[in-house]
């Protein structure tokens, strides 16, 4: 079944400890610090694979998560980066923050990447601790977690030109005429039920790629039939090709012509401006002396008949015509300009404005803004307390010290103060 949307929940790997190490050396407080630094946590990148032909993958597997970094070592050596993890999806698709919808990437170009989750720094070792007065620290890093989030991925088709008409107009068939493609055709409506992609070659070996979506009926722009679950991906063809069945009854042809122009004026995203050749389908059901109002009441440039091939070859012509090859970048080496490339990395998430560090056996949790907090908090005055512990949540404190190994009941030091760990969770 073919799927063009699916949530998927991405978590960038944690950043690795540093470590508390001391060196052997002669006249050196416990042989002098040599503690490594913990290795960065992996990124998630999404990757525009031209292999992949939609979303299903992504029913099975919703979740993903890049390597954590290494823990550092004794002798000042640090932990390794965790692995990035790529994952394919197909090109077309774009990258959604599932709470806001706001846009990340539009991976419209085979190999376009994006950076959608950021690995964790790695916690610095207790060599960085040391000063004249404090030759021995027992103080390292510890690890950051990667960035994760929900995001949801909406695939829409890249075609030079797509099919549109109501059911039953010859979409399917007129493809597999044009094409490569081997979509299903059948004497009924409704024959397409996902979109189907075709390449279509001219004879000096030019290429261009057309695809075929499920018919509309009037009312898809809000939901009726099946064509309206598809309207999306007519939004990246240059150019539409609005098939309109052949019939008798001039007024039923230019209804028929209206109401598909009305769909795509409803449903908006650029449809209604977009160039549009109207061919009139199946003319092989008209007696020669009626075609010629029949082409006129559709709007109709061109008339042609999947089932005798008449007026095939003609549509093929102007297609090329109407769709010239695009300029490729100047240069062997050019990258092409982010507006036609479609790919937008995400500002670097705000980090944390504090750092969990294990001291002497104890988590530590440092920051400016957290310990003045602290030093001005009156523990007798139970909204200023209420005030802090909200405060905390907020900062993602508790979450960050339940992964720094933090257990309910074992002493939490911020600054000069000290407070027992009782998470919310097991109040």
């Amino acid at each position: 079944m073919f799927a063009d949307r699916a949530n998927v929940f991405i978590q960038a790997g944690r950043g690795g400890d540093g470590c508390i190490s001391f060196r052997r050396e002669k006249y050196v407080p416990k042989g002098g610090p040599d503690g490594g630094d913990g290795g960065d946590g992996g990124d998630v990148v999404l990757v525009a694979d031209p292999d992949l032909r939609d979303l299903s993958r992504f029913k099975q597997a919703a979740h993903f998560r890049a390597q954590r970094g290494t823990h550092g070592r004794g002798a000042g050596k640090h932990g390794r980066r965790g692995e990035s993890l790529e994952i394919g999806v197909p090109v077309g698709t774009q990258v959604r923050v599932r709470e806001t919808e706001e846009l990340l990437a539009d991976l419209a170009h085979p190999g376009a990447t994006v950076t959608v989750a950021r690995g964790g720094a790695g916690g610095a070792g207790n060599r960085h601790y040391a000063t004249a007065r404090r030759r021995a620290p027992e103080t390292a890093q510890v690890g950051e977690p990667g960035d994760e989030l929900w995001v949801e991925l909406r695939l829409k088709l890249v075609a030079d030109a797509a099919l549109l008409g109501f059911p039953n107009a010859g979409k399917s068939s007129l493809l597999r005429r044009i094409s490569n493609a081997r979509p299903r055709v059948a004497d009924y409506p409704f024959t397409t039920v996902e979109p189907v992609l075709g390449t279509v070659e001219s004879d000096d070996g030019r290429q261009l790629t057309v695809a075929d979506v499920p018919g509309l009926l009037e009312g898809a722009s809000e939901g009726v039939g099946l064509g309206h679950e598809f309207l999306a991906h007519l939004e990246r063809a240059r150019l539409l090709i609005h098939l309109v069945e052949a019939a008798a009854d001039v007024e039923e042809l230019a209804r028929r012509r209206a109401a598909i122009d009305r769909e795509l004026r409803l449903h908006g995203g650029g449809l209604a401006e977009r160039a549009q050749m109207v061919v009139l389908s199946k003319v092989d059901l008209l007696g020669a002396d009626a075609r010629e109002g029949a082409m006129a009441a559709a709007g109709a440039e061109l008339a042609c008949s999947s089932a005798t091939g008449e007026g095939i070859e003609q549509l093929q012509e102007a297609l090329f015509a109407a769709l010239p090859a695009e300029a490729a970048p100047a240069g062997p080496d050019a990258e092409p300009e982010l507006a036609d490339y479609l790919v937008y990395r995400p500002a670097p998430p705000a980090r944390r404005r504090f750092r969990i560090l294990r001291d002497a056996g104890t988590l530590r949790v440092a920051g400016r803004e957290l310990e003045r907090r602290f030093d001005d908090l009156d523990p007798d005055d139970r909204n200023d307390v209420a005030a802090l512990a909200d405060e905390l949540e907020r900062l993602g404190v508790e979450p960050a010290l339940r992964a720094a190994g933090a257990r309910p009941g074992d002493d939490i030091l911020v600054g000069a103060h000290r407070f027992t760990f009782r998470p919310k969770s097991e109040e």
